[in-house]
């Protein structure tokens, strides 16, 4: 059983929701330490001030902002506890929106939502109600020392609470689209629309892999077992040039029906 990071209640009008909170997300990546190759020794770090010289305990380390003109703000546990923010310990629905209308690109981390104590019920009532209505609730939440904006949905038997950026914390992205007008013919566009089709599907996870990780867990293995590590290699895609994209996206159509036909069989 997981461990709550957070511990609170939904504000839902006048109803009251307790919950806990825990995070929807782990990290599957290999985790490697800094070594020194001749002995395998772990790297060690020391904290020191840079002014006094002197080695500080991670226990006296506090938090400082520098202003623009160099000045230092020190900060401590106590100055972020006493922070103004009345969502510390409540989550405020502040309204209710379509889930379609929120832009993915706001979304930041995926918690679980357990009701807590007496709270089953109306958790039951707020996650019926919405997925009756297909809506979300958007709520302002403090997590990890900091207050968000976050988008609460039904999920199967569950509540899921997904944090979000604010809007300034969104780049521009207009830099990255082509300059000037880009003209594409109708027969290219056709033979896209085929291609999108013939790998239109029901998205299911599982059916996908991390490939990088499974080769470097191969490679750990083998340099324990003392194996030699032979190396796969790929050929380095091509620098993009100007081609027949009809023909292009016609030769991908057929790769892809042949690869579908072939899962087919072998289903």
């Amino acid at each position: 059983m997981p461990r709550s990071i957070w511990k609170g209640a939904i504000s839902f009008g006048l109803i009251t929701i307790p919950i806990k909170v825990y995070g929807a997300t782990e990290t599957k990546d290999l985790s490697f330490r800094q070594v020194h190759p001749e002995d395998g020794g772990r790297i060690k770090y020391e904290r020191v001030c840079e002014v006094c010289g002197k080695e500080v305990p991670f226990t006296e380390i506090a938090k400082g902002y520098e202003t623009g003109d160099g000045r230092m703000v020190i900060l401590d546990s106590e100055d972020f506890e006493s922070l103004p923010l009345a969502t510390t310990k409540a989550v405020e629905v502040v309204q209710f929106v379509k889930s379609e209308n929120i832009d993915p690109t706001y979304f930041e981390r995926t918690y679980f939502l357990e009701a807590d104590g007496p709270g089953a019920k109306p958790y039951v009532l707020l996650r019926r109600a919405l997925a009756d209505e297909n809506k979300a609730a958007v709520v302002k939440v403090a997590l990890r020392s900091r207050e968000s904006l976050a988008l609460i949905r039904a999920k199967d038997d569950l509540l899921v609470m997904h944090t979000m950026l604010w809007p300034d914390e969104l780049r521009d992205g207009s830099f990255a689209a082509p300059a000037g007008e880009v003209k594409v013919s109708d027969a290219e566009v056709e033979m896209a629309r085929m291609f999108i089709d013939q790998l239109t599907g029901e998205f299911d996870p599982s059916q996908f892999t991390d490939s990088y990780r499974e080769a470097l867990e191969q490679v750990v293995q083998a340099k324990l077992a003392g194996q030699p590590v032979t190396a796969e290699t790929e050929e380095a895609p091509k620098e993009a040039e100007v081609v027949d994209l009809v023909a292009a996206l016609r030769a991908s159509v057929e790769a892809a029906k042949r690869r579908r036909e072939e899962a087919a069989k072998a289903g």
